[in-house]
């Protein structure tokens, strides 16, 4: 609480009269939020993008970023070791599997284990397409009411507010994408064969549905990774800007 009380002093004497008077209340929020870790934008926003535009015109432009960007990145990912050879968003075993295969690395016995690795990868390749589905549907029902300081936030700021907000209801669309995709990729398969021939080694109980949990996390992972890198991408760059309401709400 000290040096939530020594923040606000020291804003409250930087500040110009006006701001002060003003926005004191905003600051105080903002600090309580920084130093609790709450969520949102920590501090007012200073940028100038968005200046003479509505909200409804900059948050339009916002989730059209998302829908371009998540438009290519479905794209990329989809392919054949998509995942798979990149080593940002390779998706390895879990962590109890790893120390089997660990092991059996040392006997130079690890084929079933990095058979399984290969195919987790595979059933997030397979499920990046209809991912785009379900990301343009979570836009579509998505709220921007920061707008203007997530315009001109972090290059990724709309990611981010996306990925904070939106997850739990993309982890529930798309675990019966996944949950298909492992099965139709040979994970479960694969898994079985594991098991069976690892007797005794610590494996985990309900392997297909652990397979999906893992696959599923993975995967956005590797989306939201992506999807925040093509962002900055239309922030930064004007050939990116791909429509009319991106060229006019990402102009300088």
């Amino acid at each position: 609480m000290r040096l939530i009380a020594l923040s606000l002093l020291a804003l409250t004497v930087a500040a110009p009269p006006a701001l002060a008077q003003g926005s004191l209340k905003d600051f105080g929020k903002a600090v309580l939020e920084q130093q609790t870790g709450g969520g949102g934008v920590s501090l007012p926003s200073s940028g100038t993008r968005g200046q003479g535009l509505s909200t409804g015109d900059i948050a339009s432009g916002l989730k059209e970023a998302l829908r371009v960007g998540t438009e290519k990145v479905s794209s990329q990912l989809g392919r054949a070791d998509g995942y798979n050879r990149d080593p940002a968003i390779h998706i390895p075993l879990p962590d109890s599997l790893q120390k089997v295969q660990a092991g059996l690395k040392m006997a130079g016995m690890s084929g079933l284990t990095d058979d399984l690795e290969l195919k987790l990868n595979r059933a997030a390749e397979a499920a990046a397409p209809e991912a785009k589905r379900i990301f343009w549907n979570a836009l579509e029902k998505m709220s921007l009411d920061d707008a203007k300081a997530i315009l001109n936030g972090p290059s990724d700021a709309a990611t981010q507010y996306f990925k904070r907000t939106m997850t739990p209801d993309l982890k529930t669309a798309m675990r019966p994408v996944v949950d298909k995709t492992v099965s139709e990729a040979g994970a479960v398969k694969s898994y079985e064969s594991l098991t069976a021939s690892a007797k005794g080694l610590p494996m985990v109980g309900d392997g297909r549905a652990m397979l999906t949990d893992h696959v599923l996390d993975g995967g956005l992972k590797g989306l939201f990774t992506y999807l925040g890198r093509e962002e900055a991408a239309i922030r930064s760059d004007p050939t990116k800007r791909t429509s009319d309401i991106l060229r006019k709400v990402f102009a300088n």
